[in-house]
C-alpha cells in the first residue's frame, strides 16, 4: 500500500541528520511537519474507511451465517415430510450461503489485519510528529537566543564604539546640564515652599496672642 510505504519513510527519516544537512533547518523542519500531518490525515481517513469495510463483511458474513441456518430447518422440515428431493436441494443452497460465509470469514480477518496495521501506522506517525514538532520548537529557541546573543553583541559594539566619541561625551554634558537645571530648580521650589510655611506658622502664632490677649482682656 503506497500510503504505508510513504508513512514507513517518514517514520524511518532520521530528524537530526536532517536537520544537520539542511541549508534552512527551520524551513526543513516545518516542510517535515507538514507532510506529516497531511499524511496523518490520510491514514485517518483510510483508518474510518477501513473499519467501516470490516463492520459491512461481518454484517455480510453474519447474513450468509442465518442463511445456512434457515436452509437447515427447511431440509430437516423436507425430510420430516418424507421430501427427499426438496431436503437435497435445501442442503445444497446452504452448502452455498456456507461457502459464502466462509469466504467473508477470510475477507473479515484479512481486513482486521489491515485496520491493525493501519491503526500502528497511525500511532508511529503520531509519535513521529510528535518529535518533530518537539525538535521545531527547540530548533526556534535555538534561533530565538542566537538572534538575541547577536543583538546583544551589536549593542555592545555601538556603545564601545559610542564610549570614546565626541558623540557621547556631548550626552554626557548634556545630562549633566540638564541633571544641574533640575537641582536648582527643586531647591527654588523647595526655598519657596519653606517661606510659605513659615508664613503660615507665623500667622498661626499671631492668632494665638490674639487669643490669648482676648481671653485675659475679658478676665
Amino acid at each position: 500500500m503506497a500510503l504505508l510505504e510513504r508513512i514507513a519513510t517518514l517514520v524511518r527519516a532520521n530528524l537530526n541528520d536532517l536537520i544537520d544537512q539542511a541549508e534552512d533547518p527551520e524551513k526543513m523542519i516545518k516542510q517535515v511537519i507538514l507532510d506529516m500531518q497531511n499524511q496523518l490525515l490520510q491514514v485517518k481517513t483510510q483508518v474510518a474507511i477501513a473499519i467501516a469495510d470490516q463492520h459491512l463483511l461481518e454484517k455480510k458474513k453474519q447474513e450468509n451465517s442465518d442463511r445456512v441456518g434457515e436452509w437447515s430447518r427447511k431440509a430437516e422440515l423436507a425430510v420430516d415430510k418424507k421430501q427427499d428431493d426438496l431436503a437435497r436441494a435445501a442442503l445444497q443452497r446452504g452448502e452455498s450461503y456456507r461457502e459464502l460465509t466462509d469466504s467473508y470469514a477470510q475477507q473479515v480477518d484479512d481486513q482486521k489485519m489491515q485496520v491493525e496495521n493501519l491503526k500502528a501506522a497511525l500511532r508511529q506517525l503520531e509519535q513521529k510528529l510528535a518529535e518533530a514538532t518537539a525538535k521545531a520548537d527547540l530548533l526556534a529557541a535555538r534561533q530565538r537566543r542566537a538572534r538575541a546573543v547577536s543583538r546583544a553583541t551589536d549593542a555592545q559594539f555601538k556603545l564601545g564604539s559610542m564610549s570614546g566619541s565626541s558623540t557621547f561625551d556631548r550626552m554626557k554634558r548634556k545630562v549633566a546640564h540638564s541633571e544641574a537645571e533640575s537641582q536648582a530648580k527643586s531647591e527654588i521650589v523647595a526655598s519657596d515652599m519653606e517661606a510659605r510655611l513659615a508664613a503660615l506658622e507665623k500667622d498661626d502664632r499671631i492668632e494665638q496672642l490674639l487669643a490669648q490677649l482676648k481671653t485675659r482682656r475679658e478676665a
